[in-house]
């Protein structure tokens, strides 16, 4: 058997100019679960990134506390799904058909609570069979190429290995939701509660793929008390 992690970025900057980077938070987040990897033993054979600046940053903090760091190979298919298209493409439309959630938009989307609300609305019209927005990228084709990116992976990798994808909530959700057979309209239960720099462990063979541990933080949960802080984030 070998042992695949997907690690969630740590926290972004959500609400500043530039969101795609790693906050102070996120950075320590990172560097937090680099030692907590490292002090565990466990070392990564091979490790994956996608192209977005907080998911390379992710990796390379918590590559840096491995005892004989791997090289972190980047790949644009483990990038977030594109939820800013997609709410330009779909908001409008959703906002007409309802109510509650017209008036959660007309607040302002500057909070992170109604900014989710959006997101699972527009999430779940995105993925929805019956989804004919032009302009946007499909979901069939995102999934596609995140199964295929996931598939390579382990295929290089090979039996016995240890990896790592660092990633994001979305893509992470999508590859959860194959490995145990759930169907479009049940990702959003997997994306939701996704945590920064949360650990979901894949165990796979040659024939099969199985769930070790989901969206897991106790690593950060023990560390906050040790240090009186508080480290475990949603966005």
């Amino acid at each position: 058997m070998a042992t695949l992690y997907l690690i969630r970025h740590g926290q972004a900057s959500f609400g500043s100019d530039n969101y795609d980077q790693l906050s102070e938070l996120g950075q320590l987040q990172a560097d937090l679960t680099g030692q907590f990897f490292r002090d565990i033993g466990v070392r990564f054979d091979m490790a994956f990134a996608g192209d977005l600046s907080r998911q390379r940053e992710t990796g390379e903090r918590i590559l840096a506390a491995q005892p004989h760091p791997c090289a972190l190979h980047i790949d644009p298919r483990f990038n977030e799904i594109n939820n800013e298209e997609q709410v330009k493409a779909l908001l409008p439309t959703l906002c007409a058909q309802d109510n509650a959630l017209r008036a959660v938009v007309a607040q302002g989307l500057n909070s992170s609570k109604r900014y989710q609300k959006v997101i699972e609305a527009v999430f779940n019209a995105w993925v929805a069979p019956d989804c004919d927005a032009s302009g946007i990228q499909p979901w069939p084709v995102f999934r596609d190429q995140v199964y295929e990116a996931i598939d390579q992976v382990m295929a290089v990798a090979g039996s016995g290995a240890t990896s790592a994808i660092f990633s994001s909530g979305g893509t992470i959700a999508a590859l959860v939701a194959r490995v145990v057979g759930a169907s479009a309209d049940g990702i959003y239960q997997f994306y939701e509660p996704m945590m920064n720099c949360s650990i979901t462990q894949l165990f796979y063979s040659r024939s099969r793929v199985s769930l070790s541990c989901f969206n897991d933080v106790a690593h950060l949960q023990l560390l906050g008390a040790q240090r009186q802080a508080e480290l475990v984030t949603y966005r």
